[in-house]
C-alpha cells in the first residue's frame, strides 16, 4: 500500500529518515513494512521531499 506522511525534515539530503512524531494521512496508522511511503515537509519544506519503501521494526 501507498501512504503519506507530514513532518519536519532537518535534513532532506538525509539518506535515512526515522520519524518518531509525524502526522499521517489517509490510514496511516496501518504503515506496515515494505509499504511505500511519499514523504511531505511540514515546516518551511517545499512539498513532497523524498518516496520510500518501509522498513520493518530492527530488532533489539
Amino acid at each position: 500500500m501507498a501512504f503519506a506522511i507530514k513532518t519536519e525534515i532537518r535534513n532532506p539530503r538525509a539518506k535515512v529518515f526515522t520519524f518518531t512524531a509525524q502526522k499521517t494521512m489517509y490510514g496511516g496508522k496501518h504503515i506496515a513494512a515494505d509499504d511505500i511511503v511519499f514523504v511531505f515537509a511540514s515546516e518551511g519544506g517545499s512539498g513532497l521531499i523524498a518516496r520510500a519503501a518501509t522498513a520493518g521494526p530492527r530488532p533489539s
